[in-house]
């Protein structure tokens, strides 16, 4: 019945404002009833964020918090019975309940009962599914359970078995029982499944994740296992009794399974494999009753991650309801009081049938009905390719039901051949400041830094490749440590060198590389006070620098006269720049993304909310300079890309993507031609990519690029250096620790298409490696753009003007196939077809077309074999 079960989760559905995060507790993280969905965040303090199940009639979400503790929340439940009324614990030592509110209310400031269980930091808190009133609270110490109505423990403690994960503790109504449990010395989790059995998950010996049945009544040994993958990820099982299905999911992994509990062996069958764009921090069962059965949704999961709760819709294609998908389910309502349960009564649920009657409308169920485009989700698979959409549905709503996505999505780089590639590099320097890109090329020359004293540059040109020799290099000799280097992009051979004292040196290169060894600078610029570490120029206009310096100040420079021309100050750490046009943009490591405009102010604009964590950022003008993009670090120290609006940066990011973990910033090129964005770190071997976008869902994901060793950096050519005949639509030039190699991004095209320009993916460039306008012309209030030019060969057609192919048809009309044959076209058909095998009865046998001898000759040849037989008798004829 499962085989051709579906996932969906549309990024315009997500949650956002979410403060997610690896938290240090047992407990589930994120629980949801029918209306409200809580979860824990990453703020200091006991909060909690509360957002609802359905999204608004506008179709947005709103999120807000809670202070529920003094410490850490470790865990949440909402009440079976109740939508509305929420219980926490914490590592105050305390246990509360609240009665919140829909999210247009104001939520309660104190909770209605706090139980002090002086039983040290709780961990787990867990309403009992058929009796009001009754928690189960368990610790590093033992479990207990309360009646909340009484303020009273009704027993004693258990060892539970979320802590000591080598046992399981099967705590049923008035009885517990522990046993030998997983092999392994990690966290182990429990659920009752269908049938009184107990279904375990944990690791073996191996330290692979398992999952184990056991049959509540004979705890000696399991009933079965199933060891999955190797991995630290503590598993976060959940289980719907009514489908019988098990949602198995890793913290801090990005794989959600989905398998059906049997009675007998295999006791688990995969029903779904669903790869998620994010990590997942905990996930949570929305309750039967809040199903659209609309669209035949079976489950619905909300997967907290670190800034958002996703919801992932699990559907059976079906066009109507089906009784067999929705069995009734348990209702609203207890059977016993908490008493009741104390004194031996056991009682099941009333079951209720209101999922037939269901008009829930989640905006999971109709996704065609939002204009809104949506991130394209990572790939989605099943054991059966049944459920994909049948061919009669029209490709848009094949598009509505996968979501946008990237033209670029399956771009690939590749390091071009060592023929072209600079080798035996010696003595790189490795520790060039975070706010320098390591290595600076252009479409002639790459300059490389070198660990030789006096801060020593080496130039190569690129159309010179080759092993370096094993002598003593010609290079530029600054007598400083150097900070920061860049091109002129207007000219192939002027480098501008920031060193530690405060001073920038213009150095011009002689035609075809370095020949001697410069030590005097074609130009020194006397300003800052302090140690500058990043010097960008000015994209449009010639001989206009910009430098940011530890004097907290950031200095505009025309390089024609060597004077300093604009002085920009309010900011209190480093900072990253980027020019754009009449604007200038910064981000601060004290938190702060700023936006000045120089000809008006020394003072910023604008000001709003930046990356949060103090390891740096970088900031690049992205949508033809309606955004900002930002590189940089969240709270945790982890990588995360920020998009902000130019036009109010006060509101903070309209959009956000995580990365991954590691120390370097992450350095961005950006192709304006595209929106392509391509993202690598110092030391990293991953190159990340993405289109961005000026609307929802903004980042776009695409391939990776990975190197096999780690580099220093990757420096990007003009648009003019790629064969667009390869549909290369980046170049760049990758820096090892010993090489300095091209690498060629492509879309790949399919091979009979290649003979046309792809001017989709090649439309007309920015001249960016010529001037617009003069330094004077800026600083006097012009504003320059870019000439364009097309990248298309002259003996190219483009595709969009290529003829139409004709499509052929691979398979036979179903006609042919269904059409009624008497028996004699069966049996004319079938000796045909034998005829065809065997070939034609008509043709001459092989040995017809051999020729033959005379008669006078094989009369000679039979006297000579006779005598030769006389001669030698022990010799057999022939």
């Amino acid at each position: 019945m499962w085989g051709r079960v579906r996932t969906s989760r549309f990024r315009r559905d997500w949650i956002a404002n979410v403060r997610g995060g690896s938290f240090s507790s047992q407990g589930k993280h994120i629980k949801s009833s029918c209306s409200l969905v809580a979860f824990n965040t990453d703020q200091a303090g006991g909060m909690i964020g509360l957002s609802s199940v359905n999204a608004a009639s506008d179709g947005k979400w709103i999120v807000t918090q809670i202070s529920c503790h003094a410490d850490l929340v470790t865990d949440l439940d909402f009440s079976p019975f109740d939508d509305y009324l929420l219980a926490t614990c914490s590592a105050d030592e305390t246990v509360k309940l609240w009665r919140v509110c829909d999210l247009d209310q104001d939520q309660p400031n104190n909770a209605e009962v706090t139980l002090s269980t002086a039983d040290g930091r709780l961990e787990i808190v867990l309403f009992h599914p058929v009796a009001s009133g009754l928690l189960a609270v368990a610790s590093a110490r033992g479990v207990q359970v309360w009646d909340v109505t009484r303020d009273a423990a009704l027993t004693g403690k258990h060892t539970p078995s979320v802590f000591i994960p080598t046992t399981i503790t099967a705590l049923n109504t008035r009885f517990s029982l522990c046993v030998q449990g997983h092999q392994g010395n990690r966290d182990s989790r429990v659920l009752w499944v269908k049938d009184d059995n107990l279904l375990t998950t944990g690791f073996n010996q191996m330290r692979q994740q398992e999952v184990r049945l056991w049959d509540s009544r004979k705890l000696s040994s399991s009933l079965s296992s199933l060891s999955l993958a190797t991995s630290n990820a503590t598993l976060m099982p959940l289980f719907d009794p009514d489908s019988g299905l098990l949602i198995v999911s890793g913290n801090g992994e990005s794989v959600i399974d989905c398998f059906e509990v049997n009675s007998s062996e295999p006791f688990l069958s995969q029903v779904s494999h669903c790869l998620t764009d994010v990590l997942t921090r905990g996930v949570a069962l929305v309750p039967k009753l809040a199903l659209d059965v609309s669209c035949c949704e079976v489950l619905r999961l909300m997967q907290l991650t670190d800034n958002f709760i996703v919801p992932i819709s699990y559907q059976v294609p079906r066009k109507d309801f089906h009784v067999d998908l929705y069995p009734d389910t348990v209702g609203h309502t207890p059977a016993m009081t908490a008493e009741d349960w104390w004194k031996g009564e056991n009682k099941q649920v009333l079951n209720s049938s209101g999922l037939e009657a269901s008009t829930s409308s989640s905006p999971l169920s109709t996704p065609s009905s939002s204009a809104a485009p949506s991130r394209s989700p990572s790939s989605t698979s099943g054991l059966s390719s049944s459920f994909l959409p049948s061919p009669s549905q029209s490709s848009r709503a094949i598009h509505s039901m996968l979501g946008s996505s990237s033209k670029f999505r399956h771009i690939q780089g590749a390091v071009l051949h060592r023929d072209t590639h600079i080798t035996n590099l010696r003595g790189l320097h490795l520790t060039t400041p975070g706010e320098c890109d390591g290595f600076c090329a252009n479409g002639q020359c790459v300059a490389v830094p070198l660990a030789i004293a006096g801060g020593q540059i080496a130039v190569f040109e690129l159309s010179q490749p080759g092993k370096l020799p094993d002598t003593t290099l010609p290079t530029i000799q600054n007598s400083v440590n150097v900070a920061d280097f860049c091109w002129d992009p207007f000219d192939t051979h002027k480098l501008v060198v920031a060193g530690d004292d405060a001073k920038i040196r213009m150095w011009q290169i002689p035609k075809g590389g370095l020949t001697e060894t410069l030590t005097e600078p074609e130009r020194v610029l006397r300003g800052h006070t302090e140690k500058i570490y990043s010097i960008k120029f000015h994209p449009h206009a010639s001989s206009l620098l910009a430098s940011s310096s530890y004097d907290l100040t950031v200095r505009l420079w025309n390089l024609e006269t060597g004077e300093e021309v604009k002085r920009l100050s309010g900011h209190q750490d480093q900072v990253c720049l980027s020019v754009y046009g009449k604007l200038l943009a910064t981000v601060c490591k004290d938190g702060k993304v700023r936006l000045y405009d120089p000809r008006k102010s020394t003072l910023p604009v604008q000001e709003g909310p930046g990356p949060e964590g103090q390891r740096g950022a970088r900031v690049v003008w992205v949508c033809d300079g309606k955004y900002l993009l930002v590189s940089g670090f969240d709270s945790r120290s982890e990588r995360q890309l920020y998009l902000f609006s130019a036009e109010s940066l006060a509101s903070g990011s309209v959009a956000s993507a995580p990365a991954d973990v590691s120390p370097s910033t992450l350095i961005p090129f950006y192709d304006p031609d595209t929106s392509v964005l391509i993202l690598t770190g110092k030391g990293d071997t991953r190159v990340y990519i993405y289109e961005i976008v000026p609307e929802a869902p903004y980042f776009m994901e695409c391939s990776s690029f990975h190197s096999s060793e780690p580099h220093k950096g990757l420096c990007f050519l003009p648009k003019a250096e790629c064969d667009v005949c390869d549909v290369e639509v980046a170049r760049a030039i990758r820096l090892g620790k010993t090489t300095i190699e091209p690498v060629a991004f492509r879309v790949p095209r399919v091979k009979v298409r290649k003979e046309f320009f792809q001017d989709d993916v090649f439309p007309e460039t920015a001249v960016w490696w010529e001037a617009a306008l003069t330094a004077a012309a800026w600083l006097s209030g012009s504003n320059g753009q870019h000439r364009k030019i097309s990248l298309r060969p002259k003996d190219m057609m483009p595709v969009s003007e290529a003829p139409k192919e004709a499509p052929v048809r691979k398979y036979l009309p179903s006609s042919v196939y269904l059409e009624e044959k008497t028996d004699e076209q069966k049996k004319e058909e079938l000796l045909s077809a034998m005829v065809a095998k065997l070939g034609n009865r008509e043709d001459p046998l092989p040995q017809e077309s051999y020729e033959g001898v005379d008669e006078d000759e094989w009369v000679t040849n039979h006297q000579t074999s006779s005598s030769r037989h006389e001669l030698h008798p022990h010799t057999s004829p022939l």
